[in-house]
């Protein structure tokens, strides 16, 4: 029932295992944006790195990194990873595509990099929020940082993203109003993502889910 209410959650859970399983053992994987480090258990079998510039969310404890450091200018040789990853991370950055174009330098060649962004989403870790993006938004990242695009695949559509939206509706309310809402809302917003199949399209998705590799000629 988490994932179901969570799906967006669920997801990138599911794509970071996947990703983590699909590097070698003992390889280098860089962890860019990793806040308090929620993603290094899936990574036991890798040497994990976690870099981030540590003033997303004061309430965060970030002194398990491996590095506190700009993701525009990681201190890190290029070619130094199998895997990097970036999580709900690139709306928090003022140069996108610098950051990018970073996170390719430090791949090693046929490196693979793994991108989660979000598209529908709320305003969060004030005040460094500043981007959302499309599907197309990031294969224009990508590409422009010299990385072949293997995936982009939105996390849902349009009667997920409503369902989300419909139960985040009681933060509005004060108790008893806001368990009002979940009796009265929140209920039948739970059979929303059963119609998720008649968006085909699914430009109405809570986010994306990118996979790029770095080509094997890379310098």
């Amino acid at each position: 029932m988490r994932d179901y209410v969570l799906h967006f959650e669920g997801a990138i859970r599911r794509a970071v295992e996947s990703f983590a399983s699909s590097l070698a053992p003992a390889s280098r994987v860089l962890d860019a944006g990793a806040g308090e480090r929620q993603y290094a258990p899936y990574f036991r079998q890798q040497q994990y790195i976690g870099v981030d510039l540590g003033v997303g969310d004061a309430q965060w404890n970030y002194q398990l990194l491996d590095a506190v450091a700009d993701l525009r200018a990681l201190p890190f040789p290029s070619h130094t990873f199998a895997g990097v990853l970036n999580v709900v991370t690139l709306e928090h950055v003022t140069d996108p595509q610098q950051v990018v174009a970073e996170m390719a330098r430090v791949l090693a060649p046929q490196g693979r990099l793994l991108l989660i962004v979000p598209h529908e989403w709320e305003v969060h870790q004030h005040p460094h929020d500043y981007f959302r993006y499309t599907r197309f938004g990031c294969q224009l990242l990508l590409s422009r940082a010299g990385l072949a695009i293997e995936s982009i695949e939105p996390v849902g559509g349009y009667f997920r993203l409503l369902s989300r939206r419909l139960l985040s509706g009681y933060k509005f309310f004060p108790q008893p109003l806001a368990a009002v809402w979940l009796l009265l809302v929140g209920l039948p917003a739970l059979l929303l993502p059963l119609l998720d199949r008649f968006d085909r399209q699914s430009d109405y998705t809570l986010g994306y889910i990118c996979l790029a590799r770095k080509p094997a000629e890379s310098r």
